[in-house]
């Protein structure tokens, strides 16, 4: 979030926060990041452990994702990353089947 980041915060970017409880304190550190994006006005998208009512009082807009043991957060988080990012397509109109600058590698079989 320091420096080049931060500078690019406000009312009309969305910023997709990851912020799942684990055992560890990246936690805290994830809220006071969101602290510093709602001081810039910017538009707040958190992903969310279900059952957390703190984030509430800071995101506008929540994904909740289940509760799992650590290990297994990331598999969940980036299901629901790929759902967002699905629906997002979605209502862009864009091709979902086939982004634009693909390189051909990945496209031909």
């Amino acid at each position: 979030m320091k420096h080049g980041p931060i500078a690019l915060i406000n009312e009309a970017l969305p910023v997709i926060c990851i912020c799942t409880k684990t055992a560890d304190e990246v936690y805290e550190k994830m809220l006071s990041n969101i602290k510093e994006v709602e001081a810039r006005s910017g538009r707040i998208i958190a992903m969310a452990t279900e059952g957390d009512t703190e984030i509430t009082k800071l995101a506008g807009d929540i994904i909740y994702v289940p509760a799992v043991r650590d290990e297994f957060t990331p598999i969940v988080n980036v299901v629901g990353l790929q759902l967002l990012a699905y629906y997002a397509a979605r209502a862009r109109g864009t091709d979902i089947d086939k982004p634009r600058n693909l390189a051909k590698s990945v496209t031909v079989e």
